[in-house]
């Protein structure tokens, strides 16, 4: 039986761990890389507030991202693709975030463990979720340009692996 798309980009997704965020503000738009983890198709990643793609969130949270390797082969790309919106959390919602990222980094819970920098820099960050309201995956090893988008209203939560 094939894997249905929905299932391949949540597991591509679980898979990776960086993905390219483009925010935008009336300063104009900008691009960065960030860690995250997901839960379903909501990503969690943390930043420092200062940041300007964290400054740009907070006067327009509507974000892309895309998630991909740094392919050598045209045929074997794939990658997603989303627009949606993020903020940040506060009280429980942040809590639930940080236990999610904690799940794929655990070495943000052993964070009394590490260097005194790295351990204080996490206390100062923010944490934030990006919910998609439109994502593609692209999978060119089905053909160039093979594109799926995936309905997201019905989507499952957790990854089928």
């Amino acid at each position: 039986m094939p894997i249905l798309p929905t299932q391949r980009a949540l597991a591509y997704l679980y898979d990776h761990h960086v993905m390219s965020l483009a925010t935008s503000n009336n300063d104009g738009m900008w691009a960065a890389a960030v860690f995250y983890a997901s839960d379903g198709f909501e990503l969690y990643f943390l930043s420092s507030p200062k940041t300007r793609h964290a400054i740009n969130i907070d006067a327009n949270a509507a974000v892309c991202a895309t998630i991909q390797e740094d392919y050598r082969d045209w045929r074997s790309v794939k990658g997603i693709q989303l627009a949606g919106h993020a903020v940040c959390l506060q009280g429980s919602q942040r809590t639930a975030a940080i236990e999610c990222y904690e799940r794929k980094f655990p070495f943000v819970r052993d964070a009394l463990g590490m260097a005194r920098e790295i351990a204080s820099a996490l206390e100062m960050v923010s944490w934030y979720r990006l919910v998609p309201n439109r994502l593609v995956f692209v999978d060119n090893s089905l053909g160039f340009g093979h594109r799926d988008e995936i309905a997201l209203a019905s989507h499952p939560q957790r990854p089928v692996l």
